[in-house]
């Protein structure tokens, strides 16, 4: 078994691992360890690896099957391609400002958990920095757990036992109307999720919001999106975030159940690749409990 250490990357969740070469990992070296770090500090960071495309894939495979929003749209026997979060066209020059492409991207600046409008959301998401910027893009999270535990009883009783409605078109129509009539986010019928998802492993619990999120069970539409913009509020107080500004070839893994993350900006001038898979969650991480037919 390999040594390797932690340092804790915010007061309340996340650490970086040291001692620990991404490339080498397989299901029965070192992931096992991976694993339990995951679920006890939600958030794991990786500096300075040699990750390819391929292992990329090895690497997500290993949390659960890799998400493909575009399985649809694929023609036969074209292979998978790793997404990128990237604002460079093919040509190598950088998209506009006001470009439907960039305007996606500002999408992410809301805070957000990934694929909370699929069929089946997401467990995690691996992300590696391949092309970063001088200053801004950092990628910050804040922990749903966290904020949970110390969420005032008053907030979480008008919440706790509520499904809420997600829908991906939403958050990007908070950016702009053309965006979010794109076919892209309009492919799949509303998700409804329970509020609270349960940490199967360790019993912990946290709140299961996103920028998707447009409904709550028993509220008025504009009442319950009020409500979900309190909480949002809540989780995502500086105590409860941690700010990561990228270096090539970080690795950011984080647990979709209870940590919401966004971007922020950046020089639209500049290049920026972010490498990013997600895995798909499964029974195991608790599915089942959250799930409202």
């Amino acid at each position: 078994m390999s040594s390797f250490e932690t340092r804790k990357l915010s007061p309340n969740f996340g650490v970086e691992v040291l001692g620990i070469d991404l490339s080498e990992v397989t299901g029965d070296h070192m992931f096992g360890q991976i694993r339990a770090l995951f679920e006890e500090h939600s958030a794991l960071l990786f500096r300075n690896q040699n990750v390819t495309d391929e292992k990329h894939q090895e690497l997500a495979r290993l949390f659960g099957p890799i998400e493909d929003r575009l399985a649809d749209e694929r023609k036969p026997g074209e292979a998978y391609e790793v997404p990128n979060v990237s604002n460079v066209r093919a040509d190598g020059s950088t998209t506009g400002e006001m470009d439907l492409h960039t305007l996606n991207l500002k999408s992410n600046f809301l805070w957000h958990s990934d694929s909370t409008f699929l069929p089946t959301p997401a467990l995690t998401n691996i992300l590696i920095g391949r092309v970063v910027t001088t200053t801004g893009g950092a990628t910050e999270l804040a922990s749903t757990r966290a904020a949970w535990a110390e969420m005032p009883e008053a907030l979480k009783s008008r919440i706790r036992g509520r499904g809420i409605w997600h829908r991906y078109s939403h958050s990007r129509r908070k950016i702009s109307p053309e965006l979010a009539k794109l076919p892209m986010f309009n492919k799949w019928p509303d998700q409804h999720w329970e509020a609270i998802w349960r940490n199967p492993v360790n019993g912990r619990e946290a709140l299961y919001v996103a920028s998707h999120a447009f409904r709550v069970d028993g509220y008025e539409e504009a009442e319950g999106e009020a409500l979900l913009d309190e909480l949002i509020k809540f989780c995502t107080q500086p105590e409860y975030v941690y700010s990561h500004q990228w270096s090539e070839n970080d690795v950011l893994i984080w647990d979709q159940r209870a940590v919401l993350h966004r971007g922020t900006e950046w020089p639209t001038e500049q290049p920026r690749v972010l490498s990013s898979i997600c895995s798909t969650a499964t029974e195991v991480d608790g599915t089942n409990t959250i799930r409202i037919q």
